[in-house]
């Protein structure tokens, strides 16, 4: 059982439908109780992430995941939700994140449009378990105008470029995340859902 943390922000339905589309059971949870008994926990996220921390504050959601963490529990950050297992934000000024892994978020600074939307080509590193049997090349779907810097390079999984590298996937032990949306990506994506629901 799958539990998608249902905070305020983010696509629920869309997440569901892609799971059942590969046989996999969910279960939408607005309390942070659920998380105690949850074998996989997935973060979604749309919007701005000073919100979103808030909402996962006054909803009672924060410790629960940083224990679910410790216990070696899988968590899956997607696009806004990976972003908020970082440390810190510079979204509307400082915010601080979950700190799940070390690094910040800082604004997608380029030449080309911002936010970052459409297809892009996704390189994925060979050693990552959550983006196994991927090409090493692919493509997904992005919609943001933030992006993720950990600390230790080690953890970014999957990179894009986008006048400029960036990071795409993170992973650290049980802790994982997309910048991407999965759930619109077809095949990619799937591949990606379905490898974080037989961890």
């Amino acid at each position: 059982m799958i539990h998608i943390v249902d905070y305020g922000a983010g696509n629920l339905r869309s997440l569901q439908n892609a799971f059942e589309f590969i046989g996999m059971a969910t279960r939408v949870s607005d309390k942070p109780g659920d998380l105690a008994s949850a074998e996989k926990i997935l973060l979604p996220g749309v919007g701005a992430f000073a919100h979103a921390m808030g909402n996962l504050e006054q909803q009672g959601f924060v410790e629960p995941l940083q224990s679910s963490v410790r216990a070696g529990v899988p968590v899956l950050g997607i696009c806004l939700g990976m972003q908020l297992l970082l440390t810190t934000s510079d979204e509307h000024g400082r915010v601080e994140g979950l700190d799940l892994i070390h690094g910040a978020v800082t604004k997608l600074d380029c030449a080309e449009k911002i936010p970052h939307m459409g297809w892009n080509e996704i390189e994925v590193s060979s050693s990552s378990r959550l983006l196994k049997g991927l090409p090493q090349s692919g493509f997904a779907y992005f919609v943001h105008s933030y992006v993720c810097h950990p600390v230790d390079g080690g953890h970014v999984a999957a990179r894009f470029d986008y006048v400029g590298e960036f990071c795409a996937a993170i992973e650290r032990e049980n802790i994982f995340g997309v910048q991407f949306h999965p759930e619109k990506s077809q095949e990619v994506g799937l591949q990606i859902l379905m490898n974080f629901g037989e961890m």
